[in-house]
């Protein structure tokens, strides 16, 4: 092989193993998955779905899909944030109607979902702090359902729910957009650096809190 022959040399180094082949843990699998669906043609609605049904009964968050699509069309971030705000306050509103009419029939569900613990502590910040507990709730990882169910079963008035829904889940959603869309291919490579060590922490921390709820 002549030194300094490009063709030789690239012939030389061993062939890279294609990233499907990679191996990678059940989260960094979870992730590719995510990134997949986000470029998916029918991404918003699925997004607006999500958000709408974790108002108040669906247990995964937006955030799993708003991230994700905002990272790979980052153009487009600050439209996916409006959509998932308008979605979650829809949901919102309509958690509000279970509270206020069906609460007797979703009680149970409650209860058997893990959430009642969750459902007395929001009556107890309601009573306490009435607007700011919404707000907390919308803008916070606290179970906005709850609170949601909560506020309708407590017949809070209707204008301050929308508000304080609408501020908490827009400062939250915009802030994720924007995260996403500063960060670009740099926090993908992040994420996927360090994403199965950040699944488990979160698996853990899960646990940790449902052990701690469930016994007391």
């Amino acid at each position: 092989m002549s030194e300094g022959d490009p063709a030789a040399e690239a012939a030389a180094k061993p062939a890279a193993v294609p990233r499907r082949f990679m191996w990678s843990g059940p989260f960094g699998w979870l992730q590719d998955q995510v990134m997949i669906w986000a470029k998916h043609r029918h991404a918003p609605w699925f997004l607006g779905g999500l958000s709408f049904a974790e108002s108040s009964f669906f247990p995964i968050p937006p955030d799993v899909m708003l991230a994700p699509m905002s990272l790979v069309q980052p153009h487009r971030a600050w439209r996916f944030a409006l959509l998932t705000t308008l979605a979650s306050v829809l949901g919102g509103l309509f958690g509000y109607l279970l509270g206020s009419f069906l609460f007797d029939l979703i009680e149970p569900m409650l209860q058997r979902a893990g959430y009642w613990p969750a459902y007395l502590q929001a009556r107890d910040w309601f009573d306490r702090w009435g607007f700011w507990a919404m707000f907390l709730a919308g803008f916070s990882p606290i179970p906005y359902k709850v609170f949601t169910i909560t506020a309708g079963t407590l017949s809070m008035a209707l204008l301050p729910f929308v508000a304080a829904s609408v501020i908490g889940r827009g400062m939250r959603f915009y802030l994720v957009a924007a995260l996403m869309r500063w960060g670009g291919a740099r926090m993908e490579t992040m994420l996927r650096k360090h994403i199965d060590s950040l699944g488990w922490l979160t698996v853990i921390v899960a646990l940790l809190v449902y052990l701690v709820v469930a016994n007391r």
